[in-house]
Formats: structure tokens, sequence, C-alpha cells
């Protein structure tokens, strides 16, 4: 299985990066023979243009979206036009999994009726915690996160390797579960430890580095960080309180696992 870090950004998109959005890759012979499977980790702000530089778009098999706010799904406006109206004609419906409302939330952010919406374009699956989703060689399970509004946090496993997303949350009991001896954390650093931080939001780069460490993970990647704070320091706290692997993800990183 390989990640590529699309975009990393944190709540908004940065001058480096796009708001957030991750490409998983995997080979996988379904019977009509092996190819590369490929499924995206949220559509935020900016990250179509950028998904372009490492993957043709029309080639993903399936969108997994940890939660609606803008940062994680609004690209989805330019992905319907795409895949709807592109000169090689309609592209085959695809997947979309998310929480329960991700049908009329992608209907209202390009101005459509919600029925139909987008459904033509793509086969919306919401969520449903304790039942693993299979999209080619991927197994995804969903752990419902402390956020303001419904989010999940998802653990993708291909090839006997697994990559936890914490996708937006507070710290919570479903951490745990979700990135317990996984081989790489994604794990978001939205806050800054001994700042005055509102509650049930946001981990901090510390929570990062407490959960990598109480998880047993192999290695901990640092992403969405907001532009207006230091994510140089924001690992800076995650090493604090764990001694393994620890980076800040980038723009085009690649991890092969």
């Amino acid at each position: 299985m390989k990640l590529t870090v699309i975009g990393c950004s944190g709540s908004f998109p940065g001058p480096d990066s796009a708001a957030s959005c991750y490409l998983l890759e995997a080979e996988h012979d379904d019977g009509t023979g092996a190819r590369t499977w490929r499924v995206l980790l949220d559509l935020g702000s900016g990250a179509l243009g950028v998904l372009q530089r490492y993957a043709d778009p029309l080639a993903v098999d399936a969108v997994l979206l940890s939660h609606l706010h803008a940062d994680h799904c609004l690209d989805f406006s330019g992905y319907y036009v795409m895949r709807k109206y592109h000169p090689d004609g309609a592209q085959p419906r695809i997947p979309v999994h998310g929480p329960s409302d991700t049908p009329g939330r992608l209907a209202r952010g390009y101005d459509l009726p919600e029925d139909p919406g987008m459904s033509e374009e793509f086969d919306f699956v919401s969520w449903a915690p304790g039942a693993p989703v299979e999209v080619g060689p991927f197994t995804v399970e969903a752990f419902p996160v402390e956020h303001p509004v419904e989010a999940y946090g998802l653990r993708v496993s291909a090839d006997g390797r697994t990559v936890a997303y914490t996708g937006d949350t507070a710290v919570c009991d479903a951490l745990a579960p979700l990135a317990d001896g996984v081989d790489l954390l994604l794990a978001e650093a939205s806050f800054r430890h001994g700042d005055d931080n509102p509650p049930g939001i946001h981990l901090t780069g510390r929570d990062c580095g407490e959960l990598a460490a109480s998880a047993g993970v192999g290695r901990l990647v640092i992403t969405h960080v907001p532009p207006w704070h230091d994510a140089e320091a924001m690992l800076a706290e995650a090493t604090e309180v764990w001694d393994g692997s620890a980076e800040l993800a980038r723009t085009g990183a690649v991890y092969d696992l």
C-alpha cells in the first residue's frame, strides 16, 4: 500500500498546501486482471487540482470522507463537474462513503437540488461503525470521533499494512482502537498545547505524540496544521512525548508501506 499526501493544510488551504486529501494505492486482481486501486481520504479545498499531479482523478475507485467541513469535502463540487461533463462522456458511478448527510451536503455545496443531487454520479453510502467496508484490496473501518459535526476516524488496511487517519477530532475513547498497532498514524494537530483551546474540536501536537506512544504505532505523521501555526513547533510537541518515527505531512510526500 502506498500513501501520497495531496493536501495537508488545516482548516483552509495554505501557501504550500491544499486542504485535507490523501491518496491510497494498492495492487489488486478482482478477477478481471491485476491493476492499481485508488481511494481518496477526503477531498478538501484546493485538493482536486493538486491530485492531478499524482494520479488521474478519473481513475479513483472510491472516496472516503471523514466529515463534511469544507476543508475536507468541498472540492467535490469540481470533482462532480469533472465526472459528469468530461468530453469523453459521463464517468462510471463510484462509491462515496461518508457521514449520514453526505449527499445533501455535497449537493448544497454546488447549489444543486438535493434530489437527485450528485447521486447519479456517485453511490453514497453512510458509515456504519463496526461494519468494515471493502474497496478492492482495501478494508476500511470507521470510528466515530469527537468534533462539532458527525465525524469519523478511518482505519484502512491492505496487503497486511494499516494506516489510521484521525480526521478532525478531540481526544476521545475511539482513538485507541483506531490507532492500535498501525504502521502509520496520520494524526491532525490543529491546536497548540498550553493554549486556551476550546474543548471537543481538535488535537494538539502533544496529543498526537501521546496517542502514537500509547497505541504503539510504527510511524507518526502530523497533519492538518493550520497556516497560522508553526508546523515544526507542533512536531516538537509530539516528539517530547513520543520517541519513535515522527514527521510533518508535506504535499507530495509518499509512504510505501
